[in-house]
């Protein structure tokens, strides 16, 4: 049972053991209590306090010869990349104004490939592109459900 997003451990006290990861993606790594499987078939329970967000990278448990890390899922996403500084600020504005998260990729903006992004990024007349990336948002934005 695992009950805290991470545990405080070196690059030493990991070295030799077999690496696993659970690899979620961003809304599945905000989900803190369910039944999980690692890459490797181990499976965990995670009982997180409310409110956890699990972070790629992150080593969630130490076992026996084994330490699981989490892993950022790639997911779809719809891809901008901003033809100015305001064009960039406008698209941030508007998604987070709307209460989805955006992720930064380079020179890029990611946000969740879902119907209301995309007529969102029409009506402003952003360019942009579907793709599959890893998506971390940048904030804790929450979206409004039916």
């Amino acid at each position: 049972m695992i009950t805290r997003t991470h545990v405080h451990v070196g690059e030493g006290e990991l070295a030799g053991l077999e690496r696993d990861t659970l690899v979620l993606t961003a809304e599945e790594r905000r989900w803190g209590r369910r039944r999980v499987t690692t890459r490797a078939g181990r499976a965990l329970a995670l009982a997180l306090p409310t409110g956890s967000t699990l972070t790629p990278g992150d080593v969630l448990h130490v076992g026996a010869g084994f330490c699981v890390v989490v892993e950022a899922a790639p997911e779809p996403v719809l891809a901008v990349t901003p033809r100015s500084r305001e064009e960039a600020l406008r698209v941030a504005f508007e998604v987070g104004n709307r209460h989805f998260t955006l992720a930064l990729d380079g020179e890029r903006l990611l946000v969740p490939d879902d119907p209301a992004m995309e007529q969102l990024l029409g009506r402003l007349g952003v360019v942009f592109t579907r793709t599959r990336a890893v998506f971390v948002p940048v904030g804790a934005g929450h979206r409004h459900e039916h």
